[in-house]
């Protein structure tokens, strides 16, 4: 036997996959790659129903010229055009702010770099462990607290969002929300930056706020002349008495 064409060989591996898979879901030949002297992958177009763009790709081998060749893998691909599922991401990396509804559950790590042990909070000279001791017989303090980390991406995300100075809002805004009578100080390491609104007419009533950040509810904001609502016309006293119309 001597060593099998390219066209014998194409032949032989759409035989072999209708074989496999059925004639049905076989379409045209689409191109042949060399993968090394006695190795060549064969690409079909497949017509399997919810697969479009994905092609078959058969494998072929030829052990010696004069042996038939032998199929080494059948597998389905997707090809350039083809619909492929989203990159899977992790279900922690999705959840976004809204998502959370009443019963649903979003445990951390306990190794979660944002958080520390509640006794560390505060206490850089003192006696740290001495302090745990106190804490655990009393029950006092939360178990963990914002890591210097977990502040820190606090303060980014908050700056950085629609409540910090960059938005078109403050842009616009006739003062900060550092010198505003609503603002409402925090406590703690971001008192520095943040505070919260507590004006029922912001857009921003109860949300956290950076000092820079403002709005048009200002608390010294005034009206310019040209907003003021224009001035009526000085009254108009009749004269006319009842007498004098019924002469009309």
């Amino acid at each position: 036997m001597t060593s099998t064409t390219p066209s014998d060989a194409a032949e032989f591996a759409r035989t072999t996959l209708r074989d496999e898979v059925g004639a049905d879901l076989v379409g045209d030949h689409l191109a042949a790659e060399q993968e090394d002297a006695r190795v060549t992958t064969h690409y079909f177009a497949s017509t399997q129903p919810g697969y479009p763009g994905w092609r078959w790709a058969v494998t072929t081998v030829q052990i010696g010229d004069d042996e038939a060749p032998t199929i080494d893998d059948i597998v389905l691909l997707p090809g350039d055009e083809a619909i492929l599922a989203p990159v899977w991401v992790p279900w922690r990396d999705r959840i976004r702010p809204g998502d959370m509804s009443p019963g649903d559950l979003l445990p951390v790590e306990e190794d979660d770099a944002r958080l520390v042990p509640g006794y560390l909070a505060g206490d850089v000279d003192g006696d740290r462990e001495l302090g745990k001791v106190v804490a655990d017989e009393v029950g006092l303090g939360r178990r963990r607290v914002l890591s210097h980390e977990g502040t820190l991406a606090a303060a980014d995300r908050w700056y950085s969002g629609d409540h910090g100075p960059h938005v078109p809002l403050a842009q616009s805004a006739p003062g900060a929300c550092g010198n505003c009578g609503f603002l409402v100080r925090l406590a703690g390491p971001l008192s520095s930056t943040f505070g919260v609104c507590a004006n029922a007419h912001a857009n921003d009533d109860g949300r956290v706020v950076s000092l820079d950040h403002g709005c048009g509810a200002h608390s010294e904001a005034q009206l310019r002349k040209k907003q003021l609502p224009p001035k009526l016309p000085d009254p108009v006293f009749d004269t006319l008495s009842r007498d004098d119309l019924e002469d009309f």
